[in-house]
């Protein structure tokens, strides 16, 4: 079923290539059947017992392609499973006036099958190639409609994702040098504990750097804002899932999966990866402040957020890993949402500044009400599900032996205020401010279809949800922070 799922996409999208169909109603229904089958098939595998592994290719007696699900394989395919077919729903009203359909939307199911195929990946070889591969499905995703600044975005995308593999390669051949697989091992595979920590150190801090390119880490987050050109369909799912989660998952399964946290636990590496996440919270925070492009503001916004998860898990405590679950989880509903609610601006609109959103409420009362609601989950105001990450990885900052620790935690305070400003003033502004530069809309709402708003309000509610009823998804997550699962 592993296979299955990670197939589905596949050959529905070389059917798409192939058959190119003229009716776009037929095109939609065939990618949502698609993208719904293949969410079925990967929540069959979450919610059955066992690991169901599976090896597809045995490249040699040490490089295998093979498939395992674990508890943290779970949780990030469990979130994959359910933002994509909203994403695709989103995607197909939006798309109407993008064009070249047929191809982006083959683009589109081939990255959710790269990006399931990290997420199952038994060992540190099957992930380096599908995260390989997700760089090449989404590079043709950033330069749809191929204007001069998508290609130039595409083409910085690659730059940096090729720059950061090669630095991640290094790690890959280290462990699986010293180890002769690189089969995932939570506490770290037990073999690497024989290996100089002269080298594992800077090999580790290497890896970090070169799977944390996704995740948009300080200095090497260039090209996440640039990549904001590409359509929101496209960016919704790169901040929110596919690529920038997917560095994160990355850095996790490196740092408790293959390196041993306890060997990692107070050395320069940790200090060091510790420092780049801090300065990338607040890095992005205060970039975000200063844009005034609505999309990138949102993209500063992802760099900073990513860093929250990254901050969490190289606390090395089960706390820590912990509250960057969480993060990863809930930052995902708020910020596919937001991205969401922006697109449905430009595309109704034609507006793209953050100074347009002044009194927005009364044209898109729906899009703006979801707007409304995700900043001030972001922001980190109790209940909502951004306050109880945040306070859980605050509270493992200031428990942490490192000292950067609670560093860290009155970091994630002042960004929590840099929130409020750059994302919480600019969405009460469409409530309390009147009409101004959007003076020549109709004087009827202005939301978009259903298809458009469904998926704004489906999530929505799963967040409202969680403000009440989260102690079981903590409690699981808690789990698989302690090696439980």
């Amino acid at each position: 079923m592993l296979m299955v799922s990670i197939l589905i996409p596949i050959l529905a999208a070389a059917a798409l290539f192939i058959w190119r169909p003229k009716s776009r109603k037929v095109r939609n229904a065939f990618t949502f059947l698609a993208t719904l089958l293949t969410s079925l098939c990967t929540a069959w595998c979450i919610i059955t017992a066992g690991g169901h592994q599976f090896t597809l290719l045995s490249l040699s007696s040490t490089l295998t392609i093979s498939f395992k699900l674990d508890g943290l394989g779970r949780v990030f395919s469990g979130l994959v499973a359910f933002l994509w077919p909203l994403a695709t729903l989103y995607a197909f009203e939006y798309m109407e006036h993008e064009g070249g359909e047929n191809t982006f939307f083959g683009f589109y199911l081939l990255s959710y099958s790269v990006t399931l195929g990290i997420a199952f990946a038994e060992d540190l070889m099957s992930l380096y190639i599908f995260y390989e591969l997700l760089t090449l499905a989404t590079l043709f995703l950033v330069t749809h409609g191929m204007k001069p600044a998508n290609v130039y975005a595409g083409r910085k995308y690659v730059y940096y994702s090729l720059g950061g593999a090669a630095l991640a390669f290094l790690a890959l051949v280290t462990v699986i040098h010293y180890s002769s697989n690189s089969n995932f091992t939570i506490g770290g595979i037990p073999a690497l504990a024989a290996a100089p920590m002269e080298l594992l150190l800077p090999m580790f801090t290497l890896g970090f750097l070169g799977f944390g390119v996704k995740a948009a880490i300080f200095p090497f987050h260039g090209w996440l804002p640039t990549a904001s050109v590409a359509p929101t369909p496209v960016t919704a799912l790169l901040h929110a899932v596919a690529v920038v989660k997917a560095g994160a998952f990355a850095v996790i399964r490196l740092g408790y999966y293959c390196f041993s946290p306890q060997q990692l636990q107070g050395t320069w590496a940790q200090t060091v990866c510790l420092a780049i996440a801090l300065i990338s919270i607040l890095y992005g925070s205060i970039n975000a402040v200063r844009e005034p492009q609505l999309k990138r503001r949102l993209a500063y916004s992802t760099m900073s957020n990513l860093s929250y998860v990254l901050f969490g898990a190289m606390l090395f405590t089960p706390a820590g890993l912990q509250g960057g679950l969480m993060h990863m989880v809930f930052h995902a509903l708020m910020k596919i949402t937001l991205f969401s609610c922006a697109g449905a601006i430009i595309v109704k609109t034609g507006k793209t500044y953050v100074e347009d959103l002044r009194g927005l409420s009364k044209k898109m009362p729906t899009v703006m009400a979801a707007f409304l609601f995700c900043a001030i989950a972001l922001v980190g105001i109790p209940p909502f599900v951004g306050f109880q990450s945040k306070w859980s990885l605050a509270t493992a900052g200031f428990e942490s032996t490192n000292p950067l620790g609670s560093v860290g935690a009155i970091v994630l305070i002042i960004s929590a205020v840099l929130t409020a400003i750059y994302l919480l003033v600019p969405a009460l502004s469409a409530y309390v401010l009147p009409l101004s530069e959007t003076a020549g809309l109709p004087k009827d709402d202005y939301d978009p279809g259903m298809r458009m708003r469904f998926p704004l309000i489906a999530v929505c509610a799963v967040m409202l949800v969680l403000v009440f009823y989260s102690a079981p998804l903590v409690q699981y997550l808690g789990q698989v922070a302690s090696g439980l699962l």
